[in-house]
């Protein structure tokens, strides 16, 4: 008999011939699994071990991939940000368990991966949701392989629908200033500001407080990102451990801040009591946080209309402040620094058609340094 530690089950030989493994649940019951060789025993077990670990019921070869979805998805909770665990959620029930729920995990194959695709698609919905579904669904039975669940993963053998290729727009300078002088004035003023001139996030943006900004020193502390998830809206961990940064601020940036701060001064002192007094930079009427569909739809698309510029993403504001940081010879390092990627090579992949005119630049110096025109 081969011993293990509690909790994790032993295999052993019966009298009778037959290999059996006894389980100890987590009431305190006892489960016997039975095999022909010591090797079915041993799977039966691991198979065993991990439906217990995530709360399924023991593996009979009959359980469906709702089943295991549900209890995965409770799992990997605590290990995922709100947004991301809302986002799969979404992906299981409007996309996943429809075409894939009743059937049996140990099934599943790579046709039925195929047809997950070709029902998303067909639904007209953009690749990238396919992609992404493909994506999910891939980690979800990875985890189902590797507690024994399944010999292999169907989806490896499947490769996911392409991503089509986005280019963000960008705005020039001229663009840029267009931009900041029609914010004159308006409530979100500083928000427009500081997005063009750090690269920050929307979130991070929405998330940042009070304490974080220093004017005098002019510069601004990133910590965190507010994103709506389960109805609320949360504050959570930024995006990437790099995320977490110090920004230098354009006089621009610390002039729109401090009357932006006046003016907040002013609410705070009109409402008295009724203001929340959250600490955020930017707020709605009554000191609360921001919706970010509220600021595109209601403040960002209006002002890109009246100021006569390109309908572009909130998001590209930050692609604008990257390729103007780097097209104006700002160091790649610094300029991965100050977005909060997660490398220097991220910054350069993402923005190689600023990299080629550098390389250019690169080229023009050589060719003064040896005496040409």
């Amino acid at each position: 008999m081969t011993k293990r530690p509690n909790g994790e089950g032993s295999v052993y030989r019966r009298r009778d011939g037959r290999w059996a493994a006894a389980l100890v649940l987590p009431d305190g019951s006892r489960k016997t699994l039975y095999g022909r060789t010591r090797q079915e025993v041993a799977g039966r077990l691991s198979a065993a071990l991990g439906s217990v670990s995530i709360g399924l019921p023991l593996p009979s070869g009959r359980e469906t991939l709702t089943g295991f979805w549900h209890a995965w998805l409770a799992g990997v909770r605590t290990n995922l940000r709100p947004r991301t665990w809302t986002r799969y959620e979404q992906l299981g029930r409007v996309h996943l368990l429809p075409v894939l729920g009743r059937i049996k995990l140990s099934r599943i194959g790579p046709m039925h991966i195929r047809s997950l695709h070709e029902a998303i698609l067909a639904k007209g919905i953009s690749p990238s949701t396919a992609h992404h579904a493909h994506a999910v669904l891939h980690r979800a039975l990875a985890d189902a392989v590797r507690w024994g669940l399944l010999m292999r993963n169907p989806a490896d053998l499947v490769p996911a629908p392409r991503l089509a290729a986005h280019e963000p727009v960008v705005l020039s300078d001229g663009q840029a200033r267009t931009l900041c002088t029609a914010a004159a004035g308006d409530r979100l003023e500083t928000l427009y500001v500081l997005a063009i001139t750090t690269g920050m996030r929307q979130g991070e943006l929405l998330a940042l407080k009070w304490r974080e900004v220093d004017c005098e020193a002019g510069t601004l502390r990133v910590t965190g990102t507010l994103q709506r998830s389960e109805g609320r809206m949360t504050l959570s961990e930024p995006k990437t451990p790099r995320s977490r940064r110090q920004v230098a601020l354009a006089e621009q940036a610390v002039e729109a801040l401090r009357r932006h701060r006046a003016r907040q001064t002013e609410d705070r002192l009109r409402l008295g009591a009724a203001w929340d007094d959250s600490d955020l930079v930017f707020t709605n009427g009554h000191g609360g946080p921001l919706e970010a569909a509220h600021v595109v739809n209601f403040g960002f698309r209006p002002l890109l209309a009246r100021a006569g510029l390109p309908a572009i993403r909130f998001h590209d504001l930050r692609h604008s402040a990257a390729t103007l940081l780097l097209s104006r010879g700002v160091h790649p390092k610094i300029a991965s620094e100050m977005l909060g990627h997660a490398s220097t090579g991220v910054t350069l992949d993402r923005y190689s058609h600023v990299s080629e005119t550098m390389q250019r630049e690169a080229a023009q110096v050589m060719t003064r340094l040896l005496g040409g025109r």
